[in-house]
């Protein structure tokens, strides 16, 4: 078994790190820079920062904040939210970024994986992939979950595979904010059909959790946010556990 990954997950509005319920009720988290150094120090293996800012001066923002990031980082982050064009990913690459996460604008023209990954490498091109399941049917979301497509989570994961993604990062809509757990079913039968990574997200709320999803979910990396910011658990003593009950981390 491949050494499993804890990615922290942070959403960034107008430079700062934001916590909120079901996308409302946003509140100051801090400045990111801090809190990824904090992440990294308490032994994160990597880091995704999601834009959810719609500002004229997103871009900037977004990378004069992924500059700083890079400067005082010595893990690997993935950034992400509102990229639609190579020039956006030679940007964010550019100020030190190690890898970029798309996702509506990959579902609205998927020739733009192709596009990323032929400039870029696979290795830096994620796709996020939200969907949800209705009536055992997993349906591909957009817009933070809020549009409904008729894509097939596993086919559009295989096409997206196809284009040239290097990671896939599969949020289910049921499981997310829940704290029951993963969607690990969903997650088995994505890395039985694929050969890429795949980041599992959505539903973290105790160790154990955590432990599932790269057994029986068979995820290769597991992503959370707020049990994370809120101190429920620690990074350092989840990796401890996983350790202890046979999953191969990095201490």
């Amino acid at each position: 078994m491949l050494t499993k990954r804890i990615v922290p997950c942070l959403d960034i509005k107008d430079g700062r790190t934001v916590k909120g319920v079901n996308f409302v009720d946003l509140r100051d988290a801090g400045d990111p820079v801090e809190l990824a150094q904090r992440y990294a120090k308490e032994g994160a293996d990597e880091l995704v920062f999601l834009d959810i800012s719609a500002t004229e001066q997103k871009r900037k923002t977004l990378a004069a904040m992924v500059y700083n990031v890079a400067e005082k980082l010595n893990i690997p982050f993935t950034v992400g939210g509102g990229i639609s064009a190579v020039e956006d990913v030679d940007i964010l690459l550019k100020n030190g970024a190690d890898k970029i996460s798309i996702n509506s604008s990959a579902v609205k023209r998927p020739d733009l994986i192709n596009e990323l990954a032929a400039k870029f490498g696979s290795q830096c091109i994620v796709v996020a992939i939200d969907a949800k399941e209705i009536e055992g049917n997993w349906k591909v979301h957009l817009v933070g979950g809020k549009v409904p497509t008729e894509l097939n989570l596993f086919e559009w994961a295989k096409e997206v595979e196809l284009r040239g993604a290097g990671e896939i990062l599969f949020t289910s809509m049921d499981h997310d904010g829940t704290k029951n757990g993963f969607a690990n079913e969903a997650l088995a039968r994505l890395s039985d059909e694929l050969n890429i990574p795949i980041i599992a997200s959505g539903g973290a709320g105790t160790m154990q959790h955590f432990a599932d999803t790269f057994i029986n979910g068979r995820a290769d990396a597991a992503l959370a946010a707020s049990v994370f910011h809120f101190k429920e658990i620690e990074i350092r003593d989840l990796k401890n556990q996983l350790k202890r009950d046979g999953i191969p981390v990095r201490i």
